[in-house]
C-alpha cells in the first residue's frame, strides 16, 4: 500500500469503519487502496484514526480503546467520529461476528434491513441462546 501525501479535509471522508478489535483493524487497514496522512482532531476527541481510501471513497477506521466495549461505548465512540468528520454517510461495524449464529459463515456480508417495526438490528448481549439454537 501507498501513502498519498495530498492535502486532504476533514469533510473528504465519507465512510466511518469501526473495529472492536486490534486484529479487525489491521485487517481494515490492508483493505486500504491507499493511506493518508493524519489530520487533526479536536482536543477532546480521543479516537486514533487511520486514513485513507478504497476506490474513490475516503475512509476513516478506527478501533474502540482496550478495555472499551459494549453499546455505550461504541455509541461516544461513533458520536465523536462523525462529530470530526462530519461528511461520513455509511457507517460500517466490520468483525469477526464471535456472537452470529452458526449458519452465517466466513466470508458471509451480514446488511440488517428494517421491517415493518422491527430495526433490523438485534443487540444480542440482552439475551441468551438457548439449546437447539432458538433466542431469548
Amino acid at each position: 500500500m501507498n501513502i498519498d501525501t495530498e492535502p486532504r479535509s476533514h469533510a473528504e471522508y465519507t465512510v466511518g469503519w469501526v473495529c472492536a478489535l486490534p486484529k479487525e483493524q489491521i485487517a481494515a487497514t490492508a483493505m486500504l487502496d491507499q493511506e493518508h496522512n493524519q489530520l487533526p482532531k479536536p482536543p477532546n476527541d480521543s479516537n486514533n484514526y487511520t486514513l485513507g481510501s478504497i476506490g474513490e471513497h475516503n475512509v476513516v477506521i478506527a478501533r474502540l480503546p482496550k478495555g472499551q466495549y459494549g453499546t455505550h461505548a461504541a455509541t461516544n465512540f461513533a458520536v465523536w467520529m462523525v462529530s470530526t468528520f462530519p461528511n461520513i454517510k455509511v457507517g460500517l461495524m466490520v468483525g469477526i461476528g464471535g456472537g452470529i449464529p452458526p449458519k452465517v459463515r466466513l466470508g458471509d456480508v451480514v446488511v440488517g434491513t428494517p421491517v415493518g417495526k422491527l430495526p433490523g438490528v438485534v443487540q444480542w448481549d440482552l439475551g441468551k441462546a438457548n439449546a437447539g439454537g432458538s433466542f431469548e
